[in-house]
């Protein structure tokens, strides 16, 4: 059978899904900003039609909310849906950790080398930006190399939404995560200790979600522009 086509439209779409996803995930852009579809169009050089199915396409997967006669902006995950968002990465990244082999790792050592020292590099430094990407990049990065796309593709969706309930929820005083518990994984996973890497995997997210202070906050203005420039 042979693949299907991706066309030019599909294609621009997909480059500012992943331009506006990704400025999420790096909290360049804060739950409750308004994306206007002008300042898009502006800053990304796109089409507007392409825009709005792009900004379509992210209110299916919950990352924005488009409100008539209001537009689209970034989603603001309630208390609710935060604990959720948690139960369900503990079920996916389960799954995942469950499916990496030791020959994975073996055959992936360069490309986890290369994080854990980026992950290190970032953490040494005081550029939370810098920081939140590189940890939230190692669970994609466990995505990616377990072998299963699906449980990839719902894990990156998770990732974003995760994001969004760190800019609203998490504590000034505390990391988005931390490099060592990364590590232990890493090395369970390379002794094909499934169970530990497991364990530990569960115990970091449960850490996580106990980092986050559940109730209202107030959503400074943020420049779409500025935002989203050099993505």
């Amino acid at each position: 059978m042979s693949s299907p086509i991706v066309t030019a439209k599909q294609l621009e779409v997909q480059r500012i899904v992943d331009v506006l996803s990704k400025a999420i995930a790096q909290h360049r852009l804060r739950p409750g900003t308004r994306l206007v579809e002008a300042q898009i169009v502006e800053t990304l050089q796109a089409n507007r039609n392409h825009v709005q199915v792009a900004l379509q396409r992210l209110a299916m997967q919950r990352i924005v909310t488009i409100e008539a006669n209001r537009g689209a902006m970034v989603s603001q995950p309630s208390a609710q849906e935060a604990r959720e968002v948690f139960t369900a990465r503990r079920a996916i990244e389960r799954a995942i950790v469950e499916s990496i082999t030791p020959t994975i790792m073996h055959k992936q050592r360069e490309r986890i080398a290369r994080h854990m020292a980026n992950e290190r590099k970032a953490t040494s430094a005081t550029d939370r930006r810098v920081i939140v990407r590189e940890l939230s990049e190692f669970h994609l990065l466990l995505g990616n190399i377990c072998g299963n796309s699906v449980l990839s593709e719902i894990l990156a969706n998770l990732m974003v939404r995760s994001s969004l309930i760190v800019a609203l929820y998490q504590r000034n005083d505390v990391p988005s995560c931390a490099s060592d518990e990364h590590q232990h994984i890493i090395t369970a996973l390379e002794a094909g200790d499934q169970a530990k890497a497991i364990a530990v995997m569960l115990e970091h997210l449960d850490e996580l979600e106990a980092q986050l202070t559940l109730e209202d906050t107030v959503t400074p203005e943020v420049n779409l522009k500025d935002a989203l420039a050099g993505l």
